[in-house]
């Protein structure tokens, strides 16, 4: 394959990838399986191997980046081929469908960029689709295949939504509250038939959804490049980063924009554009408490602290929110395996 470009070291000469990790695997060894199984005597090897976890740590991203596109995925069918759910998002803003689309490209591109670059550098891959078990919605343009990920029983955390409207980090222990509690909530239409306004709320779910997740992969990729060890790591961890806070902030806005509705069974949205306390219009981060009470207020990514972002935390979370709803028990220790081995590199 091409081999791409490099930044230069202060010496002028040009990055080695081959030693980003530390040694690389002899010259001529086959590429290692793809098909990860952390708690194999390959993945223990690859550990050994790789001493300053910076292969883990790409490991795990790798691994966060298929189910964000398995997600994803469920959200672009339905958004460009339900009818019902298209117009709803649509109410929000007419671009919705695209932002989607786009989001769920970009997820791919993420996913398939990391496996390709470990596999290039002889180093463990990340293949899920053992855990592709989960049905399919059976709504008019779900794409009848099991997925990784449930929409289905959503606890969406809206905290996002008064955090980056507020001063305060809760990398100093600042706490928000939900702007709208949604619990135990589809974010995709499970079936057709719906009235006007379950399906609305089904769109609006599925806003503020959107936000959770992009915000939860802008504060994972900015903790992790504090933890990576090469140059080349923090090129790669930085830059796909940079992705998701683009992501978030399409998210962010487009959650100001929701639509009132009461879907008749208890979720109630309210108007975002009557709330004084938390502007919609307020896309931009306000400025916070950052890396010290006494500097100034700063306008940043929040929490990025090894104490409220890691690796476990995220499939704690990702779990709580019920994105993994009938998942399997060795999916969970796959997946804790990974995240252990993250949050146990050091710089």
């Amino acid at each position: 394959m091409t081999k791409p470009l490099h930044p230069s070291t202060p010496a002028g000469g040009t990055l080695d990838r081959r030693s980003f990790l530390g040694k690389s695997a002899a010259a001529g060894a086959a590429l290692l399986p793809l098909g990860l199984l952390a708690g194999s005597e390959s993945a223990k090897a690859a550990r050994k191997d790789d001493p300053r976890g910076d292969a883990a740590i790409l490991r795990f991203l790798a691994a966060a980046e298929l189910i964000e596109t398995d997600l994803w995925q469920q959200y672009a069918e339905l958004a460009t081929s339900n009818p019902d759910f298209g117009a709803a998002l649509a109410n929000i803003d007419s671009d919705m469908a695209t932002y989607v689309r786009q989001n769920t490209e970009d997820e791919l591109s993420h996913a398939t960029f990391l496996n390709t670059f470990l596999a290039d550098e002889h180093r463990q891959t990340i293949n899920l689709d053992e855990f592709r078990t989960l049905p399919s919605s059976a709504a008019t343009g779900a794409v009848q295949t099991k997925r990784l990920t449930s929409l289905m029983h959503l606890n969406v955390d809206t905290s996002y939504y008064t955090r980056y409207r507020s001063p305060g980090n809760p990398d100093f222990g600042d706490t928000f509250p939900q702007f709208v509690n949604i619990m135990n909530r589809p974010g995709i239409p499970l079936h057709d038939g719906y009235t006007k306004n379950q399906i609305q709320a089904i769109a609006n779910t599925a806003a503020f959804h959107f936000g959770m997740i992009e915000q939860g992969g802008t504060s994972l990729y900015a903790a992790m490049a504090q933890k990576v060890s090469h140059l080349v790591s923090l090129h790669i961890v930085t830059g796909i980063g940079g992705s998701e806070i683009v992501h978030f902030s399409i998210w962010n806005e487009k959650a100001g924009n929701t639509i009132p509705v009461d879907s008749g069974d208890g979720l109630v949205f309210p108007d975002p554009t009557a709330n004084t306390q938390f502007l919609f219009n307020q896309v931009m981060p306000m400025p916070c408490t950052f890396v010290d009470v006494n500097l100034p207020l700063c306008s940043v990514v929040r929490p990025t602290t090894a104490q409220q972002v890691t690796a476990r935390g995220v499939v704690k979370f990702l779990n709580d929110t019920g994105l993994f709803v009938g998942q399997s028990k060795e999916f969970f220790r796959v997946m804790n395996d990974l995240a252990e081995d993250a949050d146990e590199a050091r710089r």
